[in-house]
């Protein structure tokens, strides 16, 4: 035991020493519970279109299904809490808004270096059967997490931080060794709803639920094909994600600025012009994202969300990029121009 306690310790010290921010341990297991909510979520079609959700269930709510010979899991954590007020740019109908994480490079490649060397550093101080994970394959990250003492889920899904607020990207190492855990973290939500009232399309049916179908999120990065109408006028200028719920947690007054360099926002994402955004054909949308998370979409969604917050702008100027959008020759992307100019056309 003190061995094993000595090995976590130097983890812990390592960890800290690659940039992490949270780090906890906790058995590679999950609880029936987890099953049960995850059985729920599918049966009620919250994930939308997001087929894999639905694929590996058994593996995903268990990590032994996943990988029998592991034996416990280090969870862990880095900050990218922004400088300034994420929803900043809402107010400014003609700029696009970016998910604060989306800002710079992708962070499963700068978590997933790390959690790399991370794994060096363990299997040079003892015989151990590794493997990391970064939101790339069927984990749980969020119970994981919170079974490992780093927060606890909120009524916004996502994990909340004493110490980080919403602002904690998540990876995993799972390993053979047997590593003392941690105690998981207690729910500190209390009556809050701060986060269920945020949301500008109702996403939350209640309290720890999300249907992915109403989230600004899932129909700007993973839906694929039109945006229901419906829901277009509450996406305002959110171009790749939604922060509000994220934002407005009153446990982030308690989370210091992301010390990540490669996660600081670039300044031509932090609101980026959306007529210039409009002219990118697709060799320019990837050089222009190079790097980044945006890059994932594809210009034809990336297009999509930015020609629906030009029909959302109430600005007339735009009208001529709606019309430059209207003409493309992706249906998707001249649908929604088309869309956008008529709201322009119609103030």
């Amino acid at each position: 035991m003190a061995e094993a306690q000595s090995l976590k310790a130097a983890i812990t010290t390592s960890a800290a020493a690659l940039g992490f921010d949270a780090i906890g341990f906790t058995r590679a297991t999950l609880t029936a519970q987890h099953r049960a909510n995850l059985d729920a979520y599918l049966a009620a079609g919250h994930h939308g279109t997001m087929a894999w959700l639905a694929e590996r269930t058994a593996q995903r709510a268990d990590p032994a299904t996943l990988w029998p010979e592991a034996v416990s899991v280090i969870a862990l954590g880095l900050s990218y809490a922004p400088a300034g007020d994420p929803l900043a740019t809402l107010a400014r109908p003609d700029r696009g808004n970016i998910s604060v994480y989306a800002r710079n490079r992708d962070y499963h490649d700068i978590i997933k270096g790390k959690l790399k060397h991370l794994a060096q550093f363990i299997t040079a101080r003892a015989a151990a059967g590794i493997k990391v994970f970064v939101d790339t394959a069927p984990v749980m990250e969020k119970p994981l997490a919170a079974a490992a003492g780093l927060g606890w889920q909120g009524k916004h899904t996502n994990l909340v931080s004493r110490t980080h607020g919403s602002w904690l990207l998540l990876g995993e190492i799972m390993t053979t060794l047997d590593l003392p855990a941690d105690a998981p973290h207690a729910d500190r939500c209390g009556s809050c709803t701060k986060c269920q009232a945020a949301c500008p399309t109702d996403a939350f049916p209640a309290p720890y639920q999300l249907d992915a179908r109403r989230c600004i999120s899932y129909l700007t990065i993973e839906h694929e094909g039109p945006i229901p109408q419906a829901l277009r006028p509450a996406i305002g200028n959110r171009i790749y994600g939604c922060d509000d719920c994220l934002a407005v947690c009153p446990w982030n007054k308690f989370a210091s600025l992301g010390r990540e360099a490669k996660l600081t926002a670039r300044a031509d994402l932090i609101a980026p012009p959306l007529a210039a955004l409009a002219t990118l054909d697709d060799a320019g949308f990837r050089a222009h994202f190079a790097g980044g998370p945006i890059k994932r979409i594809g210009r034809r969604r990336f297009a999509r969300n930015v020609a629906i917050a030009i029909g959302n702008s109430a600005d007339p100027s735009l009208a001529p990029s709606a019309a430059h959008l209207a003409t493309d020759a992706d249906p998707t992307v001249a649908e929604a121009g088309k869309w956008a100019l008529h709201q322009l056309q119609n103030l």
